[in-house]
């Protein structure tokens, strides 16, 4: 039997060991995209999550003629049907079905709850508004011209493109919270043989739990990378290209997870897309056609 301080100092080394793994020179986020997504032998992509952003009192960000709430649900609706329609064997579970609030943490909830196995967050991208000086008089002042100023803030409209954020390594406390609640260690048929449960004060468990979050964030870039390639390559779609961003519905969900930034919907000539049969078409057959080569990557 282990000595408590054999247990310490095992549990240190593992401690040292995994921190130095997670903090080797990072790579840019599309070279990551090399690395193994591989899952386990006999796996199958089964739960999808499909996250509308915003809704009920929370519209999102406006456009000259809607809301992101609006674009959001439309989208997320049809991603719906068309996994239906082609991936009969992967469930969907929608976070809102109509024009209701949900908040955040409910977000993820459902998607923890669900044991989903892949998260896909819609929403619109909007640019801040900005400030404009401008000289409007001219005043005298020992006999010289002083210029007057006004500052005024006007829409800023010139934003266009998509954008596909994936959660920042950084922060990695949520998640690891979200990994233990779900219980996503415990998937594996024999998991009570090859671990004989969760346990934080074991070395082990705690090698477990960073391997899987370092595997699903490498799952994310790679399935968030399909969809760029996607957008731009199938769909001659402008896009900002895959980033880190800390966003809590990302967070503290327990699986590879992606947030879809689709346009700038206060850009009136990106909202006409969003709204449009064609852009949303697009949009869903950009996100479909990565999710059919992620699948099938994963279960190769």
């Amino acid at each position: 039997m282990m000595t408590a301080f054999l247990r310490k100092y095992v549990y240190t080394f593992s401690i040292l060991i995994s921190s130095l793994l997670l903090a080797r020179p990072a790579k840019a986020l599309e070279q990551q995209t090399a690395d193994s997504v591989q899952a386990p032998e006999g796996f199958r992509l089964r739960t999808v999550v499909i996250d509308a952003g915003h809704g009920g009192k929370d519209p999102g960000a406006f456009g000259p003629n809607t809301n992101e709430k609006t674009v959001t649900l439309a989208l997320a609706l049809k991603l719906q049907k068309a996994i239906e329609r082609d991936l009969p064997g992967v469930n969907t579970i929608m976070t809102r079905k109509n024009d209701t609030f949900v908040e955040l943490h409910k977000r993820a909830d459902i998607a923890n709850d669900a044991k989903g196995q892949l998260f896909i967050s819609l929403h619109c991208n909007s640019l801040a508004n900005r400030k404009v000086t401008e000289v409007v008089g001219y005043r005298k002042r020992k006999g010289k011209s002083i210029p007057i100023y006004k500052t005024s803030t006007v829409a800023n409209r010139s934003g266009k493109g998509a954008m596909i954020l994936v959660y920042g390594s950084r922060r990695v406390g949520a998640q690891e919270e979200a990994l233990r609640e779900n219980a996503v260690i415990f998937t594996e048929k024999n998991y009570k043989d090859n671990y004989a449960g969760y346990d934080p004060d074991n070395p082990a468990s705690v090698i477990m739990l960073n391997t899987f979050r370092d595997k699903y964030r490498k799952q994310s870039i790679r399935f968030a990378s399909l969809i760029d390639s996607e957008l731009t390559g199938t769909y001659n779609r402008e896009s900002h290209g895959v980033k880190e961003q800390v966003v809590l519905v990302l967070d503290h969900t327990a699986m590879p997870s992606v947030l879809v930034e689709t346009g700038f919907i206060n850009n009136p000539d990106e909202e006409d897309y969003l709204t449009s049969d064609e852009g949303q078409n697009d949009i869903v057959n950009a996100i479909l056609s990565a999710l059919k080569s992620y699948k099938k990557q994963l279960e190769n």
